[in-house]
């Protein structure tokens, strides 16, 4: 319906206020035409507005737009990440136009000649740490260059020497050749609380000095990787990689790294590299060229509350030890399968990932206090730290069964003694063999093959002293096995048929 004119609006106004007049014969003037009173927003509200034109003023000098060359192969196949990454932000370019693409025009042939193949590469940011040149970006930036191409916001370029590279965190450190340059202002991840209003700037799809903002989702997201980070909805495309994450006190807090989206482009979820470890591993990095971190040589898994309960920890904390290597310091400290790992250097495991980084952080050679959780008791436990490295799992030995036990009628298990040969392989003490396996057991998770170390927080000896120890168990409670399967140990929970 098309708006009325406004003398026909007037006329209409005035009408029903003469009919509501002569329908309220006691309605005074006054309050048949009150005040109006403006609508006001909360001051709070107006505050919280933020504005970044200043951060991007006071930071933006210290953003850096960085690409890399890499030389193609000579069959020219198997492409890279980098280069498919690198097809992606010329495409954008070409449909689009700008720096560094082309404007074909419809019909027009965009092919180019073989002697005018570009090189294959990448197009990230980064950020100035000093003003004699170093350079914090992601190691995926850098990966595998040949050259690598820093420009400044004021349009200088400078070939960059990569210092190092951590895979681990994803943390690359580069040195240019000035001095005199603005660098930025490094922030504490601690300070940083969830909802706060966050900034970057990169160059996504190869376009330079980029703002954008939103606010923390999240901290301490688990990857699986070796870092937590930090939730953002900041917008963040191909080419942010490397940039900064900063917060409205104009501080670095995160290196934007990832992004979680079905599509490659923003989705609204952003991954950021916590600042705090970000300069840590760059110290290193400065110092050496590479970072050291420590282990004690302990594959780990998750707790879950219902493991938690049946062992008796309580609530759901620390890393579960899955397997020990062999003569690292986690064995010669007496840790063994099936331990709950919850504290380290006094600091709790409030996730079995915080461990290899609280562990990692300490170094080579030193001694690290651990607290563990052993056959329903804690201990204190003291260990060496070594250099992080690869590990090689024990084997997995063949069956050699000695005697046979049956515990179907409540659990649903026929076990079997392991040999010492069996045991020396496997490298346990004891355990036996699961050589059928049916009824609660199986829906627990039990097959056949797993070799069972402990059930109700007892360590099993053998096959006889299995069958005893299921005897004298509650059948009304879950059960806790930890079974070895592989290389690796967990915690099922069996609930027994009555």
């Amino acid at each position: 319906m098309s708006k009325p004119h406004a003398p026909f609006a007037a006329r209409a106004t005035l009408a029903f206020a003469t009919v509501l007049a002569a329908a309220s014969p006691t309605l005074s003037r006054a309050e048949a035409t009150p005040t109006p009173v403006p609508v006001q927003a909360p001051e709070t509200a107006v505050r919280a507005l933020p504005d970044f034109t200043g951060l991007v003023e006071t930071v933006g000098p210290a953003v850096v737009n960085i690409r890399t060359n890499i030389k193609p192969k000579a069959n020219g196949s198997d492409q890279s990440l980098q280069a498919q990454m690198q097809q992606l932000i010329e495409e954008y370019i070409r449909r689009h136009g700008g720096r560094g693409g082309r404007n074909v025009p419809p019909g027009g042939n965009d092919t180019p000649d073989d002697d005018d193949q570009p090189e294959q590469g990448y197009i990230g940011s980064g950020f100035l740490l000093s003003p004699d040149g170093y350079v914090l970006t992601n190691a995926h930036v850098v990966e595998g260059a040949d050259e690598v191409t820093v420009t400044l916001t004021d349009k200088r370029e400078f070939k960059a020497r990569i210092i190092g590279s951590d895979q681990r965190t994803d943390v690359a450190l580069l040195k240019i050749d000035a001095t005199g340059l603005p660098f930025v202002k490094v922030g504490s991840v601690d300070r940083l609380k969830v909802g706060e209003w966050v900034m970057a700037i990169g160059s996504p799809f190869g376009l330079e000095s980029t703002v954008t903002a939103g606010i923390v989702s999240a901290k301490q997201r688990e990857t699986g990787d070796y870092l937590q980070l930090l939730q953002t909805d900041v917008a963040i495309n191909p080419g942010n990689s490397g940039g900064p994450l900063i917060n409205m006190r104009g501080e670095v807090v995160g290196i934007n790294s990832q992004i979680l989206s079905p599509s490659g482009t923003s989705a609204g979820i952003s991954l950021a590299i916590p600042i705090d470890e970000a300069i840590r591993v760059s110290d290193q990095l400065r110092a050496s060229g590479h970072v050291t971190r420590g282990r004690i040589g302990v594959q780990i898994g998750i707790v879950n509350k219902q493991v938690a309960e049946a062992v008796g920890l309580g609530k759901p904390i620390g890393a579960m030890v899955q397997s020990v290597q062999a003569g690292l310091p986690a064995e010669k400290a007496g840790i063994e399968a099936g331990d709950i790992i919850t504290k380290v250097q006094g600091k709790t495991v409030e996730r079995y990932s915080d461990l290899p980084r609280l562990v990692g952080m300490v170094k080579p050679g030193e001694k690290v206090q651990l607290q563990v959780f052993h056959d329903g008791k804690f201990r204190d436990v003291t260990a060496d730290v070594v250099d992080f490295g690869p590990e090689t799992p024990p084997t997995v030995a063949g069956p050699d069964p000695e005697v046979i036990a049956n515990t179907k009628a409540t659990l649903g298990l026929k076990v079997v003694d392991l040999s010492e040969a069996e045991r020396a392989r496997l490298h346990v003490k004891s355990g036996v063999r699961v050589d059928s396996v049916e009824g609660a057991a199986a829906r627990a998770g039990v097959q056949e093959g797993d070799v069972i170390l402990q059930i109700g927080n007892v360590p099993v000896s053998s096959a006889r002293q299995f069958v005893a120890t299921v005897s004298k168990l509650d059948k009304s409670k879950a059960i806790a096995v930890l079974v070895r399967r592989g290389d690796s140990a967990n915690y099922l929970v069996i609930r027994p048929t009555k």
